[in-house]
């Protein structure tokens, strides 16, 4: 176990935190919306009906849908654009070993299954990261429009109104507001990190360039 923790420590910490992060939006999220339905004389409901509630999964997969298109879009702009002196860059003017063909590859004994495979499997799973970035996105999209819906719905039940289908949702203002107003923080703060890594440091971590290391160096 100690050699496991110690080989992979990262995952486990943002894992946890994450779960941690979850449990505590759960908790609050739940306070919060029967606060809300006391003010329109409703009853609470409880906390498992509250998971699966339009204010509970709306809100989880609004912040889902906004990292995973963050991170979709780093892994594929990466691919052909370049920032001289960035750490996460490719070198603008040199070969990458990212670029290198896996065929090369297919008698390493330690190279993965499908680069000794070789034809369509290969080709898959030379893409699989931004693949499986984009499915997660458009899967966390298509739940944020579920329980906006469902949430709607909800509100909509309050007041009497008559309910909307996701149809609706998908053309209402309010849903792409907040679409939105993720996304562009998330693209702000990759680009903040991948400006500053050009001109400060950070020792030990892997994120960063060596303390030594000149601005202008590209690549970690």
């Amino acid at each position: 176990m100690r050699r496991f923790l110690h080989d992979n420590g990262l995952s486990v910490v943002l894992f946890s935190l994450f779960l941690v992060s979850l449990i505590g939006q759960a908790l609050t999220g739940w306070k919060a919306h029967a606060e809300d339905l006391r003010i329109h004389d409703m009853p609470a409901i409880g906390l498992l009906s509250y998971l699966t509630s339009g204010h509970f999964i709306s809100a989880v997969f609004e912040n889902w849908e906004s990292e995973f298109l963050q991170m979709a879009a780093y892994v594929v702009l990466t691919i052909f654009l370049f920032q001289k002196g960035a750490s996460e860059s490719k070198k603008p003017d040199e070969s990458n070993p990212e670029d290198e063909s896996p065929y090369a590859h297919r008698s390493d004994p330690d190279a993965p299954g499908p680069v000794h495979r070789g034809g369509l499997l290969l080709k898959l799973y030379s893409h699989s990261l931004s693949i499986a970035l984009v499915t997660l996105f458009l899967v966390s999209f298509w739940l944020h429009l579920a329980g906006s819906t469902r949430r709607m719905n909800e509100e909509a039940r309050e007041h009497r109104q008559p309910p909307q289908t996701m149809t609706d949702t998908l053309v209402d203002p309010e849903f792409w507001y907040e679409s939105f107003q993720n996304w562009q923080s998330e693209f702000l703060s990759i680009g903040v990190l991948l400006v500053l890594g050009i001109y400060l440091r950070q020792r030990g971590s892997s994120e960063s360039k060596p303390v030594a290391a000149p601005h202008h160096a590209t690549g970690h």
